[in-house]
């Protein structure tokens, strides 16, 4: 058992770092402008000049994935950021308290939790309108409620333990007890919910943009670029399969790391 959690978290780690560093450097460095446009090299096929190809428009392909594939992590990042922080937040206060509030947050997280994330996106989106960073809200708002459900189940758990009820001896106050001595104790819980909020959020993402209604141009993103190759699937397939290969390997690598982080600590 021992070496299956390894070989999880590893190939897990693995990926997911190839994918951070590669999207990284595109922030910073391409080898050509993502948007340049060149007519001689339209559908160019794989060359030393352009190791995956050109698109439609001459556009490099290398480049777009490096900057397009950075826009998505992004989106994730930013999602996350928010869904995990508004969550904790509000999961932390209902569990600890409880009451009244506790029951009308709950009913209205359940409504909510009942709908996946992408259709909440999409409802956000259609009020917020699209965007990289009207994405990244109306996402980071819809992934509040399953975070929020999670640290609400893990305060009801802890805050009847003996380490609570010694922090409140020695006259910690509730806010010290709840973000202090809880909170790290929730974490290792948290974290693998995390990089499957990740795992979500990447491909909300590229199904937003896919359908037209995330990332906009000129900003380039794994799921637009997926949504501008369909219809070259045979003339230059490599236009799809790149960047396809791309969000393949990131849901691959925060979805291993996901379970080897969860069988870690059930094996704990």
């Amino acid at each position: 058992m021992e070496k299956k959690n390894s070989a999880n978290f590893k190939v897990g780690a693995i990926l997911t770092g190839i994918v951070l560093v590669c999207m990284a450097v595109g922030f910073f460095w391409t080898p050509y402008d993502p948007e340049a446009m060149d007519g001689a090299q339209k559908l160019a096929g794989v060359s030393l000049a352009h190791p995956m190809g050109c698109d439609n428009f001459g556009r490099d392909i290398l480049s777009r994935v490096l900057k397009g594939g950075g826009t998505t992590l992004l989106v994730a990042f930013g999602t996350v950021a928010i869904g995990a922080c508004c969550g904790i937040v509000a999961g932390a206060f209902t569990g600890y308290y409880g009451g009244i509030v506790d029951e009308i947050f709950m009913r209205i997280n359940d409504a909510l939790f009942a709908f996946p994330s992408i259709l909440l996106g999409l409802v956000f989106v259609s009020l917020l309108g699209s965007g990289k960073y009207n994405v990244i809200i109306a996402l980071g708002i819809a992934f509040i409620p399953s975070f929020a459900r999670i640290v609400r189940s893990e305060f009801i758990r802890c805050k009847g333990m003996d380490y609570v009820k010694s922090a409140k001896l020695a006259g910690a106050g509730d806010l010290r007890v709840m973000f202090v001595h809880i909170l790290p104790n929730v974490m290792t819980t948290l974290s693998s919910s995390i990089m499957i909020g990740f795992n979500n959020a990447v491909l909300a993402e590229a199904g937003m943009s896919y359908l037209g209604i995330g990332v906009q141009p000129p900003d380039a993103s794994l799921g637009r670029m997926l949504s501008e190759a369909q219809t070259y699937l045979f003339s230059a397939p490599g236009y799809a399969v790149f960047p396809g290969t791309v969000l393949i390997l990131t849901v691959l690598g925060f979805s291993l790391l996901a379970e080897g982080i969860k069988e870690r600590r059930q094996g704990s």
